[in-house]
């Protein structure tokens, strides 16, 4: 922040731990213990902890992991969504890595819902992607919380067998 400040600019301090919270949020596998993972494979810290807690209900091993500290524009090519990724920076190559790998885009963050021009889930945009949510998983919100739902936009790239080219 004093980078800034020098510079005649003052940000808030949320802006700077947004920045770094995503910066922190990708962690290496030191110790898979009865979990999928790879020992050091790079995966989100929120799939390893959903995975723990799922091992320590079942009485299995977890696994451990360090922190990694990601520089800005790695952390934003390592989101989820390819669309969000592919807006930022290298976009051939991120659409053809996600071409390939077959990568499904569930569309959940403001970026991509404004790149495809849906409504975003903040604000009044929440009741829709909350009914959307529920009408996808069978359940019927009604009355004063039903939103109308139409063409559900998910992107999905089917993977393609490149041993057959």
């Amino acid at each position: 922040q004093d980078v800034y400040r020098l510079q005649g600019v003052k940000i808030n301090d949320k802006h700077i731990e947004v920045i770094v919270r995503q910066m922190l949020r990708r962690v290496v596998i030191s110790d898979s213990g009865d979990t999928r993972f790879i020992r050091e494979e790079q995966v989100e810290r929120s799939e390893v902890l959903d995975e723990n807690d799922k091992m320590e209900a079942d009485g299995k091993l977890p696994a451990s992991y360090m922190y990694v500290l990601l520089g800005i524009t790695k952390a934003s090519l390592s989101t989820d969504s390819f669309i969000s990724a592919a807006s930022f920076q290298e976009t051939t190559r991120v659409l053809t890595e996600a071409a390939i790998m077959g990568k499904r885009d569930e569309l959940r963050g403001l970026k991509e819902n404004v790149i495809v021009g849906r409504l975003i889930p903040a604000g009044t945009g929440m009741a829709y992607h909350r009914n959307r949510r529920a009408q996808s998983n069978g359940e019927d919100l009604g009355g004063e919380h039903a939103w109308p739902v139409t063409d559900d936009v998910i992107i999905d790239l089917p993977q393609e067998d490149i041993s057959a080219s």
